[in-house]
């Protein structure tokens, strides 16, 4: 069954579990760059294995060879962008805010940031009509749900003076949040041009680990390379589970569209981060103001979720997709 006949309510589950798995690669790489003191090296790392990954997949599959062939005639023909094969870099910016930001925040700030970027990002680019579904016009309890995960933030900081001197750290997690609601659409659109998701994978880790290996090689030019690496092979799965989500979010995107794939994604991503963070903590462990953001980050998830009257109709329907 293709995605654009798959029903919204199964695009939207799983969605939820690849966003479980996006919390436990952030619990991941967050530790891999506590345990080797470098966050460059440690997203270089993550995304390099999954490039590995995608490697072996393209090299089995018929299909993702061909895919690369189409997607190459799209885009000399123009009919597919340039710009929409670097989705990577936003996967890439991810990846280092795991790295770097997460440990200083705690993962469940860093993914309520993440949150409050994702659900705006989504709202925008799916009312410019950017992702492969076309333009989806924003529902009043859509607007209502992205108000309420931009609260989340506000909240999950401000209800705690122990992490009020993050504040700040918060942008940058917001920040990545928006671009990797545009990741989502980008890879979409390479998908549905290469007619294979694992194609789409494989571009996406291809630029993404070209952008972290020039970082990287700055970083250790200037601090030198880590000399103390865990041995626990648990540090070294960040990569292998990004491939999971991004495939996913490529072929599940068309389905649900930008805003509510995201939702539903960030709904998985805080469930595990809120447990991860209380039980494996990366920086003092969940405090009040991250529960209760967290649990205003779900409802946020759940009430731009909800059908909205207007879009119940056919002639509704075909007014919100262009």
């Amino acid at each position: 069954m293709s995605s654009s006949k798959l029903p919204v309510w199964a695009a939207l589950l799983g969605s939820g579990i690849a966003g479980m798995l996006v919390a436990v690669q952030s619990r991941v790489n967050g530790g891999l760059s506590q345990q080797i003191g470098n966050g460059y090296v440690t997203a270089v790392v993550s995304f390099g294995s999954g490039l590995v990954v995608m490697c072996i997949a393209v090299l089995v599959s018929r299909r993702a060879k061909a895919g690369l062939v189409s997607l190459r005639a799209e885009v000399t023909a123009g009919r597919l962008p340039l710009w929409t094969l670097l989705g990577g870099a936003a996967g890439a910016a991810f990846v280092l805010g795991q790295g770097l930001v997460a440990p200083l925040t705690g993962l469940a700030l860093f993914t309520v940031g993440i949150v409050a970027g994702q659900v705006l990002g989504g709202l925008i680019l799916d009312r410019a009509g950017l992702g492969p579904g076309g333009r989806i016009d924003p529902t009043p309890l859509r607007l209502v749900g992205t108000g309420l995960a931009v609260l989340a933030v506000i909240i999950s900081v401000g209800l705690d003076l122990a992490v009020s001197h993050a504040v700040w750290l918060v942008v940058f997690p917001v920040l990545i949040g928006v671009g990797v609601a545009g990741q989502s659409m980008v890879n979409g659109l390479v998908r549905a041009a290469a007619r294979s998701a694992v194609t789409s994978t494989f571009v996406n880790f291809v630029v993404g680990t070209a952008v972290l290996a020039v970082i990287a090689v700055v970083s250790v030019a200037i601090s030198g390379w880590p000399t103390e690496w865990p041995t626990s092979p648990l540090y070294y799965v960040g990569g292998v589970i990004g491939t999971v989500f991004i495939a996913v979010a490529a072929m599940l995107v068309r389905a649900a569209g930008v805003l509510l794939l995201s939702m539903s994604n960030v709904a998985g991503q805080l469930i595990a981060s809120l447990l991860l963070e209380a039980g494996l903590p990366l920086a003092g462990g969940v405090t009040v103001g991250m529960a209760i953001g967290t649990a205003v980050a779900l409802l946020a998830v759940v009430i731009a979720s909800l059908p909205s009257r207007r879009s119940e109709g056919p002639a509704a329907g075909r007014g919100s997709r262009v």
